[in-house]
C-alpha cells in the first residue's frame, strides 16, 4: 500500500484520490479477488487514483481508549499505516462481505478508530457473499457512516454468489457486475468533485 499523507487542498482538475477499504481479514477470504477487480478498474479511469488499505495487512487495536484518554503505547504506529491515506482521500470504496447479515469486526473497529477522515466524503460499497451478495452489510454501514457524516452512494455493486462469477484466473465473467461497477464509479465521482470543491470553499463543520 502506498500512502502519500499530505491533505494540502488539491486543484480542481487533479484526479481523485479514492481509498478502497478491505473488510475482511479471516484466512482463505475472497476479498483480494474483489479488490483487484475494482482496482482496475479504478485504475482505467484518468479521474481517480486509488490507495488499497487492507486490513489484513495493516491491522488496528481492537481496543479503543476510554473517551478523553490517550491510546495504549503502539497505537499511533498502527494507525500511521491507515489514518494518512484516509485522510487524504476524496472518496471511499468498502468492500465487504456479509457475516450474520452484517460486515466484518475488522471494518467496524477501523470506522471507529477514524471520524474527521470521513467528514464530507463519498462512500461506495462492494459487497459479496452467497444469496444475499452482501446487501445487508451494506444496509448496516449506510446507517453508520450517515452518523459520521459521510455521503453514501446509492447505486451498489452486490456480487451474489461471488465465488462463481470469476473464472481460475480471476477474471470477472459477468458483464453486468462490469456495468455495476462503472456506474457506482461514475456516481462516486460526481460526489467526490463537488464535496471536495465544497471542503476547499468552506471547511466542514460536523
Amino acid at each position: 500500500m502506498t500512502v502519500n499523507p499530505s491533505v494540502a487542498p488539491t486543484p480542481a482538475a487533479a484526479p481523485l484520490r479514492v481509498a478502497v477499504l478491505v473488510g475482511s481479514t479471516r484466512e482463505g477470504r475472497f476479498a483480494p479477488v474483489v479488490t483487484q477487480w475494482i482496482k482496475g478498474h479504478i485504475d482505467q479511469r484518468a479521474d481517480m487514483t486509488v490507495d488499497v488499505v487492507d486490513l489484513a495487512e495493516t491491522p488496528l487495536p481492537t481496543v479503543l481508549p476510554a473517551f478523553g484518554q490517550p491510546p495504549a503505547p503502539g497505537t499511533e504506529e498502527a494507525l500511521a499505516l491507515v489514518s494518512p491515506c484516509l485522510a487524504a482521500a476524496d472518496a471511499f470504496v468498502f468492500i465487504t462481505p456479509e457475516y450474520n447479515h452484517s460486515y466484518p469486526a475488522s471494518l467496524k473497529n477501523a470506522i471507529d478508530w477514524h471520524n474527521k477522515e470521513w467528514h464530507a466524503k463519498p462512500i461506495g460499497f462492494v459487497s459479496y457473499g452467497a444469496i444475499s451478495g452482501g446487501l445487508r452489510a451494506v444496509e448496516h454501514l449506510r446507517v453508520v457512516m450517515a452518523e459520521l457524516n459521510a455521503t453514501t452512494i446509492r447505486n451498489t455493486v452486490s456480487l451474489h454468489n461471488a465465488w462463481g462469477l470469476f473464472d481460475d484466473q480471476q477474471r470477472m465473467t459477468e458483464p453486468a457486475s462490469d456495468a455495476a461497477v462503472k456506474v457506482m464509479l461514475d456516481q462516486l465521482a460526481w460526489w467526490a468533485l463537488a464535496l471536495r470543491d465544497a471542503r476547499t470553499a468552506r471547511p466542514y463543520a460536523a
